[in-house]
Formats: structure tokens, C-alpha cells, sequence
């Protein structure tokens, strides 16, 4: 079976999830490169939430924002890096279910319709969207009658593509698109993006920080995979022998997956103590009792971090 694979903290790039977000919750960096997109002055931006977690009821399928920050005018802005392209009209009908989880967690501050704030949902995206060349394209509601028309409800949805050959964006915005896609140039924001990075990879600690949060999206990979599993087998083996078969077994592939998982999560604690991380931090990271990291500690000889 096929896991989750968790890619070397030394082979992340911009690209990758924990390095985008990790890059923009730099406010001066984040409000740089709405201000290079939107070619407009930002005064400041602050961040809600960091990477955002939005579920709006028990029924509805939650969505995990990359970075949800708003501005002085309390125009919204939710910026992603899309690095796969879905299937047919997927990329285009996710920013439409953005929208509406946006605009319904805004609701719950009790505003009226014509309160709702002005939204950017902002995709960057290392391949062709449509294939005319373009680098960004941006959607507003119009009239079909009368093109000229906008309805007027302040949501844009834009889309930057790294693959675009027209000359359609400024060198700015070109030069951190060409970033994305690996090239590096003498462009002063992308140097700064750059040096950020590197720095990022030479810090012990922020490496830990990786580790951990992979570590949570394995554990909830590998919960899922389990439960799917211990379905599919005891759906499967009870149409042939008896029930009580079919669900012992699944909760002995259960126990075992979750045996390596604890296995797991003590190696990352045992990383942690070895680079001076802090019980209480290493506690809030890993979900672990300090007691039983106190333990950990012991049994390997390790001199704790002073809190």
C-alpha cells in the first residue's frame, strides 16, 4: 500500500505548501505581492487566521484556506498555490466553493447582505490555465447583455499561471512566476522570497516545525486510509463469512497502522528534545502529555530544553 510520503524539508520549495505559507505570514512579503498582482497601494494587511479553517456546518465538506488575510479596508483576500491541475472544470468550480464558504463564515458576524466584504480569491497555478498564453486572467460578474455591466458584489477570482508567453503582466509579477517554476533572477522581491527560504532550511527548529506538520496531515491520511480499509474488508468479507470476521480483522489492521503511527509521532518527539524544543511546545505540536515526553526524555538520555 502506497502511503503518504512526507518530501525532505531540503527539497521544499515555494511551490510546496508549508514553504508558501510559511513565506507569506511575512506581512511586508504577503502585502508586497497582493499590491504586484492587484497594481494597487495596500495601507496594511492582518491575518485572521492562519491557513484558515472553514466549516460551516456538520453536513458540509470543510476547505483549508492557504493564506486568508484582509486589509485596512477589510477587503478579504484568500491566496492559494494550486501545483495540480484538477480534471475538467474542477480548478474553476473550487473557487466557486471558496466563495460561498467565504461569504458564509463572514455571515456568521451577523452582516447584512450588502456588508459583506470585497473578496479576492487569488490562485497560483505552475501550469497553463487556458491555453491562449496568458499569465493572469481575472473574473469579474458581468451582464451577458451588456459586457460593460458588473453586478457590482465585489467578489473577483484571478488566476496567475507560470506557463504564460504573453506580455501581459509586469516584470515584477513575471519575475515571481518565473520564481515558482524554479528560475531565479536579480528581481529584489523574489531575492528576498529567496533568502527567506534558505534561511527557513538552515533553522533546526523550523525544520522540527515541518516535520510536525506533516507529521499531522500523515496521521489524518493514514486515519483515513484506515477507516476506508476496515469498510471495504468488512463489507467485503461479510457477503462470504461471517461479520464478526470481517471486523476483527480490519480492527487488527487498524491497531497495527495506529502502532506505527505512535511510532512515528515518538521519533518526532524524540527530534524535537534533540534540537531543544520546548515541552510545552512540543506538546502543543504533537498532541503528547508532558509527562509522557518527560518519559521519552529519560528513557533516551536526552537533557531537557529550560522553558
Amino acid at each position: 500500500m502506497d502511503g503518504y510520503r512526507i518530501k525532505p524539508f531540503e527539497d521544499l520549495t515555494i511551490q510546496d505548501d508549508y514553504m508558501f505559507k510559511l513565506v507569506m505570514s511575512y506581512p511586508h512579503i504577503c502585502k508586497r505581492m497582493i499590491e504586484k498582482i492587484l497594481r494597487v497601494p495596500i495601507e496594511k494587511i492582518v491575518y485572521p487566521e492562519e491557513e484558515k479553517s472553514i466549516q460551516t456546518s456538520y453536513k458540509s465538506k470543510g476547505v483549508r484556506l492557504d493564506v486568508y488575510v484582509a486589509d485596512g479596508q477589510n477587503t478579504v483576500y484568500d491566496i492559494e498555490m494550486q501545483v495540480r491541475k484538477p480534471e475538467g472544470k474542477g480548478l474553476f468550480k473550487r473557487t466557486r466553493y471558496y466563495q460561498s464558504m467565504i461569504d458564509a463564515d463572514l455571515q456568521k458576524n451577523g452582516q447584512r447582505y450588502d456588508d459583506l466584504n470585497p473578496t479576492y480569491i487569488i490562485f497560483i497555478c505552475p501550469f497553463r490555465v487556458f491555453n491562449d498564453g496568458r499569465h493572469k486572467y481575472t473574473f469579474r460578474n458581468r451582464c451577458d447583455e451588456d459586457k460593460d455591466l458588473e453586478m457590482g458584489d465585489e467578489a473577483v477570482k484571478i488566476f496567475l499561471s507560470t506557463k504564460g508567453t504573453m506580455n501581459d503582466v509586469e516584470p515584477d509579477v513575471k519575475n515571481f512566476l518565473n520564481y515558482v517554476d524554479g528560475i531565479l533572477s536579480n528581481d529584489d522581491f523574489v531575492q528576498e522570497i529567496d533568502q527567506k527560504i534558505r534561511a527557513a532550511k538552515e533553522d533546526p527548529t523550523e525544520g522540527a516545525m515541518y516535520m510536525t506538520y506533516e507529521m499531522k496531515i500523515k496521521e489524518s491520511y493514514d486515519d483515513g486510509m484506515v477507516k476506508g480499509m476496515a469498510q471495504g474488508m468488512a463489507q467485503g468479507m461479510a457477503q462470504g463469512m461471517a461479520q464478526g470476521m470481517a471486523q476483527g480483522m480490519a480492527q487488527g489492521m487498524a491497531q497495527g497502522i495506529a502502532k506505527g503511527a505512535k511510532k512515528e509521532r515518538e521519533a518526532l518527539i524524540i527530534n524535537f528534545l534533540k534540537n531543544g524544543v520546548s515541552i510545552p511546545v512540543i506538546a502543543i505540536s504533537t498532541g503528547e502529555s508532558k509527562d509522557r515526553i518527560e518519559e521519552i526524555a529519560r528513557e533516551h538520555h536526552i537533557t531537557l530544553a529550560h522553558e
